[in-house]
């Protein structure tokens, strides 16, 4: 019989799948913090933000990395209204904003604060933070959980920042992410040594809680207190507190505290403090296939002729050279149709299948979104 159509039986001609892909996303220090004496850095005149490329962000070629910025909330002690806190109220903003969309709401309306350790009703919060926002280009449907580090340099020295590093990853977040943020799952990023080993050395309270990161959103919040140490003035990891960028106008004062760079600078001048300690930071993306096989079973008796006008001269199946021979064609490629006979898919084989009455096969096609 001379078939062009089949339909599908739903409980044994297809199947749903879903697969993750992943790939590593190595980004280095020197993109980020001067490889291209900052041509690669945007900086807006709203100022709120300013984003990263891999190259000169006006060459057609660049590629967005990510965005920095930082804030704090209003409740922080670095708040204030003197002449002194630059950018005072867009700090907030920014902060509130970053936590209205990954922290929520509490029962009152009111927002939360970023949490060190994810418990959102108690525990140390994170009063000012550096924000990272990957680009969907590089993060694309999620940051791959436990693969994210970054390398940050500590030294007390501004103009040496790598002669001593820590090293911040979601070293917990394959098994310990937290899944009670409106924007999905997060891990905690802690902080080791250079070396990566969980103990102190020069100074470095390390394997601490020291920030977030959320997966789906591809956003790390990273606390200001990886730059302070113990004292009041700057508080933090570290034993000594580290020299950080302030810039007021057109002066730039690399001797000043995390904290006050916080207050003293802008938030592009405090992106650009947390740039210049930016080593490496490199992960591995996520990209969520799924896919609908279907199964084209091409029995015995179904598909032997072709609706190919050429398949026919003079009333003749020109592929029989003899008359009696028996009905023979050769499939190219596999129609996938609607209930109302609408082509909605069509699937090219890399080479014809011969078919005949002696001849079944199964074509096993993938639809992928």
């Amino acid at each position: 019989m001379a078939t062009s159509f089949k339909t599908f039986d739903p409980t044994k001609d297809s199947v749903v799948t879903r697969n993750l892909l992943h790939e590593a996303i190595p980004v280095t220090g020197t993109i980020v913090s001067g490889t291209y004496s900052d041509n690669n850095i945007k900086n807006y005149s709203h100022g709120m933000f300013q984003s990263v490329y891999d190259y000169p962000y006006l060459s057609s070629s660049a590629n967005h990395i990510f965005d920095l910025t930082a804030g704090y909330p209003a409740t922080s002690s670095l708040s204030g209204t003197s002449a002194e806190h630059v950018q005072n109220t867009k700090k907030i903003n920014i902060y509130n904003q970053m936590a209205q969309v990954l922290a929520g709401f509490d029962a009152q309306g009111v927002v939360r604060q970023f949490d060190e350790d994810g418990d959102l009703t108690a525990g140390t919060k994170i009063d000012e933070a550096y924000f990272i926002n990957l680009t969907r280009l590089l993060s694309k449907d999620e940051v791959k959980k436990g693969s994210f580090t970054l390398t940050l340099g500590v030294d007390a020295d501004y103009a040496t920042p790598f002669e001593e590093t820590i090293t911040i990853s979601d070293s917990s977040g394959s098994s310990g992410y937290k899944v009670n943020s409106p924007a999905g799952e997060y891990g905690i990023l802690f902080a080791k040594n250079g070396t990566g080993t969980p103990m102190s050395i020069g100074g470095v309270t390390v394997g601490m809680p020291c920030g977030l990161l959320y997966y789906q959103a591809g956003i790390a919040v990273l606390s200001a207190s990886v730059f302070g140490s113990g004292s009041s003035d700057s508080p933090g990891l570290l034993s000594i507190p580290v020299s950080m960028s302030l810039t007021e106008g057109a002066a730039s004062h690399p001797s000043a505290s995390v904290s006050a760079s916080f207050i003293g600078s802008a938030i592009s001048g405090a992106c650009d403090a947390l740039r210049h300690r930016i080593e490496n930071l490199s992960f591995n993306n996520t990209t969520e296939l799924n896919s609908t096989i279907y199964f084209c079973r091409a029995n015995n008796t179904d598909f032997n002729y072709s609706s190919n006008p050429t398949y026919l001269s003079s009333s003749k199946i020109v592929v029989k050279t003899d008359a009696q021979d028996v009905p023979v064609s050769y499939v190219t490629s596999v129609g996938l149709y609607s209930a109302d006979n609408e082509l909605l898919a069509v699937a090219k084989l890399s080479e014809p299948l011969k078919k005949n009455p002696a001849t079944e096969f199964t074509v096993r096609v993938r639809l992928d979104y």
